[in-house]
């Protein structure tokens, strides 16, 4: 399961050209059931069974969980609530500017 995560994680950055974005390393790898985006050797994104997660500056998270833009992750039904990350249900429904914000975001909190 997790090498149908590797592959949408891997196609959205190549989609994005987020490599032409940062001078800091990045990297796709499996991550559980799914797949991360590491930038230096940190997790910033997620993406497996749940949805796709980013990490992002808490005033970020705050209101993209009231407004219902986005939930608070959890890997499992009675998991803990990951601090720091918010997770986007449906995100293959999503255009392309849209997730570039997030990257950007999520890159600057490693």
């Amino acid at each position: 399961m997790a090498k149908v995560y590797l592959e949408k994680l891997s196609s959205l950055v190549t989609w994005l050209d987020i490599e032409k974005e940062f001078t800091k390393t990045i990297e796709v790898k499996h991550f559980f059931s799914g797949a991360a985006l590491y930038i230096n050797g940190a997790i910033c994104v997620s993406w497996s069974p749940v949805g796709l997660a980013f990490k992002l500056p808490k005033k970020d998270v705050d209101k993209l969980i009231k407004s219902g833009k986005a939930i608070p992750l959890k890997y499992f039904p009675k998991g803990h609530i990951k601090k720091g990350y918010v997770l986007f249900v449906n995100p293959d429904n999503k255009t392309r500017n849209h997730w570039k914000k997030y990257f950007k975001l999520s890159a600057e909190q490693v």
